[in-house]
């Protein structure tokens, strides 16, 4: 499965979050951290509602980019 993720930068490092997972979240200090750390929540997460007989979400989430003129 693929999930989207999105990454922000904060004033302090990185935050990710998964749409599609609601409540799958890391944060850390640099991009390859929060990469590697987002993957892990992840598995977690899915492994979490397994285990609880929970469905595990299919990925329905997509993403494009929007242009618009500068100001």
């Amino acid at each position: 499965m693929k999930y989207v993720v999105v990454y922000e930068r904060t004033p302090d490092g990185w935050s990710a979050y998964v749409p599609d997972l609601p409540g799958c979240v890391a944060a850390g200090d640099t991009k390859d951290e929060i990469e590697r750390l987002i993957r892990e929540a992840i598995l977690l997460h899915i492994e979490s509602l397994r285990e609880e007989n929970e469905p595990v979400p299919e990925p329905v989430t997509w993403t494009g980019l929007v242009e618009v003129p500068a100001s």
